[in-house]
């Protein structure tokens, strides 16, 4: 059963997330400007300002359980596949992390995990923004099985939203050795370094991320108020910049063409989506007609 949209002012929501997300900008533009250990530690806050701002977020437009959900579902789940991987080399292939991410659980340095849900949520929220969400636009349907396709529709496109961004971080944090691979043959053509299998990884493993936050994660509805903006802003600005950064600033252009290609999959109709629904005009406002008084 889907849960109502939390009816907090929407001020209460955006005004701590688009400030963090300030912050968080002006952390990424810095980041091409420094090196070696200030570009770790850099590294290391952008993350945790991406984690703080998605899960406040939630916190604050959906309430606690989604907040809590998110932290489950992403956090503990990403350090328990991270874990996996580091152990066994499935599902993304053999790698080893280094020591300059910051201190060590089970062999996954404690960031990564807060990596994943700093993009899971803006992920899942752009493919709600694109599905229509419960209730309304192509979601709003009769049948079970149609609910049903609803749903996996909504899964599959934030799973992409969520996997395609790896196309980019990959690359940039093996180039700065934050972790090495073992054996990365097969390899996507102008990645060299990395094997294709921890693409398919991380796809599989989003899948299942966004397949146990989908119950999970309080309301589906579009949030038509504009509460939801910064994390949609969080995702295009995640797409533009990233592009840019690889292309021009990191020497990374092969990262820079596949990832504007895979993460345009969501990125880009989700550009188109809020335009349109800017350009349209509300609805009209009906004017009361001056009384007239009939004269004698």
């Amino acid at each position: 059963m889907t849960r109502p949209v939390l009816s907090a002012p929407p001020a209460r929501v955006t005004r701590p997330a688009w400030a963090l997300l300030a912050v968080l900008v002006l952390a990424q533009i810095c980041y091409p400007l420094t090196a070696g250990e200030t570009r770790a530690r850099l590294t290391i806050a952008t993350v945790l300002l991406g984690c703080l701002l998605s899960v406040s977020h939630a916190l604050l437009s959906r309430g606690p359980r989604t907040a809590v959900a998110l932290v489950v579902v992403a956090t503990g789940g990403g350090l328990a596949i991270e874990a996996l991987g580091v152990a066994t080399g499935f599902p993304f292939g053999s790698y080893d992390y280094s020591g300059q991410l910051g201190p060590k659980l089970v062999g996954v340095p404690l960031v990564i995990p807060l990596a994943w849900t700093w993009m899971a949520w803006p992920a899942w929220l752009a493919a709600v923004r694109l599905t229509g969400g419960a209730g309304g636009g192509p979601t709003r349907t009769a049948g079970g099985a149609s609910r049903v396709g609803a749903a996996a529709r909504r899964i599959a496109l934030a799973a992409l939203g969520l996997a395609t961004w790896d196309l980019f971080l990959d690359p940039q944090m093996v180039a700065e050795g934050h972790w090495v691979w073992r054996d990365a043959t097969p390899a996507l053509p102008g990645l060299a370094g990395i094997p294709a299998s921890n693409y398919l990884g991380w796809l599989l493993f989003a899948v299942l991320m966004m397949s146990a936050l989908r119950p999970l994660a309080g309301s589906a509805v579009v949030a038509t108020d504009g509460r939801d903006d910064p994390m949609l802003a969080l995702y295009l600005w995640t797409y533009a910049s990233s592009v840019l950064a690889h292309a021009v600033f990191l020497d990374l252009p092969a990262s820079a063409l596949w990832g504007a290609a895979g993460m345009a999959v969501t990125a880009v109709p989700l550009a188109v989506t809020l335009l349109r629904d800017r350009r349209r005009p509300g609805p009209a406002v009906r004017r009361p007609r001056p009384r007239v008084d009939a004269q004698a």
